[in-house]
C-alpha cells in the first residue's frame, strides 16, 4: 500500500459508510437516522464530510429525499463490498475462539463438485478437522469474478476461463462425452466429431456454463447452429432429459459414469474426438503466497491429489 494509499483509507470513516449505505437503501436521510437510532443532523454532517474527503457530490438532495449521483453509485458497490467484507472477517474470527483454525472459502464450477472435489475436500477434512471450509457452486466466470474481488480465497474452474491478472496452478483434467439414448443412432460409435451431434436436439446447461460456451463456439466454427430446445441448471437434470427422449447432450465423463448407477443402461456415452472436449481444470487464486496458511495447506492438497489421479491411468498401463 502506497503513501497515499494509506491516507486514503484513514481519512474514510466505517460509521459514515454505513450510514451512507442506509441512506442510499432507505433514499432518505430522516428514515436512514430513524434506522440508525441517531439524529438525522449528524447523518447530515458525517455525509458531508465524506463528500469532502472524497472531493466530490456523493448524493443530490431534494425534498423528497437523495438521489444517487454517478460517484456516489461507484461509492455505494465499494462501500457493501467493505461492510461485507468485515462482517465474513467478524465471522470468521468468532469461529477461531470456537477452536476453528483455518477458514478457507472456495468457489468452484459444477464439474469439479461433481467429479473432483467430494473425495479430495472428504480427504482433506479427515487430515485437518480444525480447518473449516466453504465450498459455493458457480459458474466458471463467476469464480473468477468472485476471486478477483475477494469474495473467495480460492477458485476451481477450467483454464480457458482463466484472466491473465490471476494465478493459476493445474488441478484435474476432464473428458468431455455426448450423452445420448440407448438404441441412438450415434450411440454404437466409438467417437464421433461434436459436430455430428448438430443433426438432433440439444439439451443443454446454462448459456454461461463453459461447456455451453465450447459446444456454442464450435457449432458456430462449423458454420452452424445447436438445436437447443431445453436449458437445465444440472448434469442430473440434462440426464433425465436425456433418458426421456428431450435431447441429447454434452457433459464431463467421470461425472457421467459416477451418476451412472441410477440411470442403468438407459443412457450411454459417447467420445467426442474435438480437441477442446479435453479440458483443465485449475486452481486460482490472486495471489497464491500470500494466502492464509489454512488455504495454503488446502492447495497443497488438491494439487497432491490431483498428481496421484494423473499417475494412476500410467501405472495401470505398465
Amino acid at each position: 500500500m502506497t503513501t497515499s494509499e494509506r491516507s486514503f483509507a484513514r481519512r474514510i470513516d466505517l460509521t459514515s459508510l454505513q450510514l451512507f449505505v442506509a441512506v442510499c437503501e432507505l433514499g432518505s436521510i430522516g428514515r436512514a437516522a430513524e434506522r440508525e437510532f441517531i439524529a438525522a443532523s449528524a447523518v447530515s454532517k458525517r455525509l458531508s464530510d465524506l463528500e469532502a474527503t472524497l472531493a466530490t457530490p456523493l448524493l443530490y438532495r431534494h425534498t423528497r429525499g437523495v438521489d444517487l449521483t454517478p460517484a456516489g453509485e461507484s461509492l455505494l458497490h465499494h462501500a457493501r463490498s467493505v461492510l461485507y467484507s468485515l462482517e465474513k472477517m467478524q465471522g470468521e474470527l468468532s469461529e477461531y475462539a470456537d477452536g476453528v483454525r483455518g477458514h478457507v472459502r472456495v468457489h468452484a464450477n459444477i464439474s469439479a463438485i461433481v467429479q473432483f472435489l467430494p473425495e479430495d475436500l472428504g480427504a482433506f477434512r479427515r487430515g485437518h478437522e480444525a480447518i473449516k471450509i466453504d465450498l459455493e457452486e458457480h459458474l466458471s466466470s463467476e469464480v473468477l469474478r468472485a476471486v478477483q474481488e475477494g469474495a473467495a480465497d480460492l477458485g476451481i474452474c477450467h483454464a480457458t476461463d482463466g484472466g491473465n491478472e490471476l494465478q493459476s496452478l493445474p488441478y484435474r483434467h476432464d473428458h468431455l462425452v455426448l450423452i445420448v439414448p440407448a438404441g441412438h443412432a450415434l450411440s454404437g460409435k466409438g467417437g464421433i466429431d461434436f459436430v455430428e451431434s448438430l443433426e438432433y436436439d440439444h439439451v443443454g446447461l446454462h448459456t454461461n456454463s463453459s461447456i455451453y460456451v465450447a459446444t456454442r463456439q464450435a457449432a458456430l466454427d462449423a458454420g452452424r447452429t445447436i438445436k437447443l430446445r431445453i436449458h437445465v441448471t444440472g448434469l442430473d437434470a440434462m440426464c433425465r432429459m436425456i433418458e426421456n427422449g428431450l435431447g441429447i447432450g454434452v457433459m464431463p465423463n467421470r461425472a457421467f459414469e459416477l451418476m451412472r448407477g441410477g440411470i442403468g443402461r438407459r443412457l450411454t456415452s459417447v467420445t467426442l474426438a474435438d480437441a477442446w472436449a479435453q479440458r483443465e481444470i485449475r486452481l486460482v487464486a490472486r495471489d497464491f503466497s500470500t494466502l492464509p496458511v489454512a488455504a495454503r495447506t488446502l492447495v497443497s492438497h488438491l494439487q497432491a491429489s490431483g498428481a496421484a489421479a494423473a499417475s494412476e491411468p500410467a501405472e495401470m498401463a505398465a
